[in-house]
């Protein structure tokens, strides 16, 4: 049994959250974020992936559901095209959300793995979805972990029936610095009189030379049609400067819970999310736990998409 203590001598090790380019054209699936009267937490609500598509005769859109969940920065849009893929692959009703303070979900605070995680559970428990098969990728990763790790305890035992881990670990870790630079040129960028996109990718370029990862920032930059003050962003850049140290953090540690159902955690090779130090961490969260790995970096799914969907796909619909 891993102590604690050796526990947080090694978290301090994780990696920080990287940028990728992003690879496939992606379509925003059909999801509203919405306040739930007299509550401090505000959710994501959905509609099913199924309702632009072609439904399984045998699908209620309710169980065997499957969730995904992006990473820091992202939103739905990120899976679009692959989310479409992968209905027909799985023939399952598939839900893309945005988290808190992503997309077109609400902003509210706090923006912690608690808060993240009682969100979707609670869109879970509001659609009546059952047999559900959780997909997040890094810090959606973090909050399907989350939510496994209340299953049994707050939240009721059978509800999820698979998770899918895309290269994060159950591991506490420092955000790197480079994200407050992000967050601080975005909104430096709201007072610029910046005029059109290529002006805000130019003036991004002063502080990352990636194109990629200037990209994949400037997806939450609002059309310019809609105002005339300069670039607005739909996420709330001063949430995202209080609360970005929470993006590394984790709620739980090694012997305080643990989830026993099937967990298959996603692994780029060229990545450096999931480490073999990590193992022994993850095996006490989730003793019934398998690894793939795919030659990429952190952005598994966007790298391979076509190898991602069909490693995914087998695991969840074997039985």
């Amino acid at each position: 049994m891993l102590t604690r203590s050796t526990y947080s001598r090694v978290v301090t090790e994780a990696p920080t959250e990287p940028f990728g380019v992003i690879h496939l054209s992606l379509e925003p699936p059909s999801l509203v974020g919405a306040m739930l009267a007299l509550k401090p937490c505000l959710h994501t609500l959905s509609k099913p992936r199924l309702a632009s598509l072609q439904p399984p005769p045998d699908s209620d859109g309710k169980k065997g559901a499957v969730v995904i969940l992006h990473g820091f920065f992202g939103s739905k849009r990120n899976w679009g095209s692959l989310t479409k893929a992968m209905v027909g692959q799985m023939k399952r009703p598939i839900y893309a959300l945005d988290l808190r303070n992503h997309g077109t979900s609400p902003h509210a605070e706090p923006m912690n793995y608690t808060a993240m995680a009682e969100d979707v559970w609670h869109f879970i428990e509001q659609h009546g979805l059952s047999d559900v098969s959780v997909i997040g990728h890094s810090m959606g990763g973090k909050v399907a972990m989350a939510m496994a790790l209340s299953a049994g305890y707050e939240k009721p035992s059978d509800v999820l029936s698979k998770l899918v881990v895309v290269d994060v670990s159950p591991i506490k870790g420092k955000i790197s610095k480079q994200f407050r630079t992000y967050i601080d040129t975005l909104k430096e960028m709201e007072g610029q009189g910046i005029k059109s996109r290529k002006e805000a990718n130019d003036y991004l370029a002063r502080i990352e030379p990636d194109a990629g990862v200037r990209a994949f920032l400037l997806t939450n930059l609002l059309p310019f049609e809609s105002h005339h003050l300069g670039p607005k962003f739909a996420v709330p850049l001063n949430i995202f400067k209080d609360y970005v140290p929470h993006i590394g953090d984790f709620p739980y540690l090694p012997g305080e819970r643990s989830w026993a159902g099937k967990t298959l955690f996603v692994k780029g090779t060229k990545s450096a999310y999931i480490k073999d130090s990590y193992k022994p961490y993850i095996d006490q969260f989730f003793p019934n736990n398998q690894f793939a790995e795919l030659e990429t970096g952190h952005w598994v799914h966007a790298e391979k998409p076509q190898e991602f969907m069909q490693v995914v796909s087998k695991f969840i619909t074997d039985a």
